[in-house]
């Protein structure tokens, strides 16, 4: 039998007009930041070799016709479901819909994972600590914690301090990524790693999985979609404002840490690629610099991403998609997807090999991402008045970028397959199983 919510009510924490669109950018830039450039640069420099830069340039573009279907899919339904009530927009209420969303939850809370494992790993740079151990653990985990706190807190003081600390690390990350280019000649061959092996075009698609990864968080923005002002227009306004920002911040770092370092250092640091980096480029203060910037950038990409998708996995429960349980917790059900959502993440962080995380969460969204385009194409094209060829031209895009991106984890890493394998399987066959009995026992 299904838990009765009756006595938990959404209502207190979706408000109406609680965003602005200054606000929604500043959740999306700090979502995609706080996950792209910090976490995910040496991995993508690891697969791409010495046209690592140019990898994010590539994802750019792919991300470009990604944000199409969820741009007019914003502007025609505006929900705090987000992509939760897309898939149903397009799919009705059923397994597809209920799967294709819990893979975007799932890489979402990989994510928040990967970013809190990412702000150990640089604050503990100031101590001249370079490997990962129980204190870089124990930050990750308070982070968590932290971004929890600020969340119950209410709508206008988490829209408020991610405008504060998004301007804060756009600011700082412009000046790191200007500096550096600036010492390292600004020359298209200073900013090319010197002794690079050959890029393989598998090896290039690969990175750009990651890369594609780094971009997502503007899917965050849909989630609180009826909560932004005029979100028939200032939903894909932001998304799109959102890219802009990153494109160009992802790019202009990438060259500066390029520029700085070479590839073997850029790979042997990956866990704090910029932070090594600030050092040949601005000596110790830099490293404290950049360190600074590496806190304020992965808090308020996790507050932002705790924000849109514990909302997500409560319109999910809300639409009786998912087994919900409150277990005695006192509060509505958006505090009770709140504690879900930041103990799986504290979960992971504790027990999981976040480079392993990170390829499954790339896995989980292209998959979801080719599952809403096909949705679009399939189903909706005519009522949101969207232009076919750009949506199946994402889908193209998607399919040959995680075929190369499996063809590479087959290569050298089949633990990831069989997780993704298993993962996939349990959600879809264990909402089957839900969404049936559930069914029956409402019959």
């Amino acid at each position: 039998m299904m838990t009765d919510h009756s006595k938990h009510s959404r209502s207190q924490q979706y408000k109406k007009n609680s965003l602005t669109l200054i606000g929604a950018v500043s959740m999306g830039t700090g979502v995609m930041i706080g996950a792209g450039i910090l976490a995910l640069t040496g991995q993508i420099a690891e697969l791409a070799g010495s046209l690592f830069p140019l990898a994010f340039l590539a994802a750019a573009v792919v991300t470009a016709f990604s944000a199409y279907s969820y741009i007019k899919l914003s502007n025609a339904f505006p929900s705090a479901g987000g992509i939760g009530m897309f898939l149903q927009k397009a799919y009705g209420r059923g397994t597809v819909t209920a799967g294709g969303a819990l893979l975007m939850y799932f890489s979402m809370v990989i994510n928040e994972s990967l970013v809190a494992r990412t702000f150990g790993s640089y604050t503990m740079q100031l101590f001249n600590a370079e490997s990962a151990g129980w204190a870089v653990t124990a930050l990750a985990v308070g982070v968590l914690v932290f971004a929890f706190l600020i969340n119950i807190s209410g709508n206008r003081l988490i829209g408020g301090f991610s405008l504060f600390m998004a301007f804060l690390k756009i600011g700082g990350i412009l000046v790191f990524a200007t500096g550096g280019l600036w010492l390292s000649g600004i020359s298209f061959e200073s900013v090319i790693p010197k002794s690079a092996p050959n890029t393989s075009i598998a090896g290039f698609l690969a990175a750009m999985a990651l890369a594609i990864l780094a971009f997502k968080g503007f899917t965050t923005i849909t989630n609180s979609g009826s909560e932004i002002i005029d979100p028939h227009k200032n939903v894909g306004r932001a998304i799109i404002i959102s890219i802009l920002v990153c494109i160009v911040i992802y790019l202009l770092v990438a060259l500066a840490v390029a520029g700085n370092l070479t590839l073997s250092e850029i790979i042997e640091a990956k866990d704090f690629a910029l932070a090594r980096a600030s050092r040949p480029a601005f000596g110790e203060y830099g490293l404290w610099f950049t360190v600074g910037l590496a806190i304020v950038a992965t808090i308020s990409g996790l507050i932002a991403s705790v924000f849109a998708v514990s909302r997500m996995l409560a319109m999910l429960t809300d639409m009786k998609l998912v087994p919900h349980s409150h277990f005695g917790m006192p509060g509505d059900i958006q505090k009770h997807t709140l504690v879900y959502t930041v103990v799986i993440a504290i979960f992971l962080t504790i027990f999981f090999d976040l480079s392993r995380i990170a390829s499954l969460g790339a896995i989980f969204y292209i998959l979801m991402d080719i599952g809403i385009h096909w949705g679009v194409f399939r189903h909706l094209r005519k009522e949101i008045d969207a232009n076919g060829f750009i949506v199946l031209t994402a889908i193209v895009f998607d399919i040959v970028i995680l075929s190369a991106f499996l063809f590479v984890k087959v290569s050298t890493d089949m633990t990831v397959i069989y997780a993704s394998l298993i993962g996939i399987t349990v959600i879809f066959v264990g909402e089957k199983l839900f969404l049936r009995w559930q069914d029956g026992d409402e019959n």
